[in-house]
């Protein structure tokens, strides 16, 4: 798993790749912690190279989602392969998240 960062159009991008599970969560958790520290007022999660995500990546994501929102940081999650939505739809966290097709989607929709 790499989890990397970028300011784009006054958006925080955090672009996650490879596998997310039991045994990185933990890091998957510090790297998103650390992201939100660079500031911002919107933050994107682009899934795009996220090929698989457990339910201990699930939780990290309900833990993060909580945080932006008690900061008043809107966000959304975007680009996700078939397999994510999927695991994202059967957990309900497709109501949870909004959830866009690509990184401009969630731009536009996060104003």
């Amino acid at each position: 798993m790499q989890v990397t960062t970028e300011n784009k159009n006054g958006s925080l991008v955090i672009v996650t790749e490879g596998r997310v599970d039991g045994s990185n969560a933990p890091e998957f958790q510090e790297a998103l912690k650390e992201a939100i520290q660079e500031g911002g007022q919107k933050v994107i999660l682009d899934f795009e190279h996220l090929s698989y995500i457990s339910s201990a990546g699930l939780r990290v994501i309900l833990m993060f989602a909580k945080q932006l929102r008690r900061e008043n940081i809107s966000f959304a999650a975007c680009s996700l392969i078939a397999s994510v939505k999927d695991i994202f739809a059967i957990s309900g966290f497709d109501k949870i998240i909004p959830i866009h097709e690509s990184q401009k989607e969630a731009m536009a929709a996060l104003g």
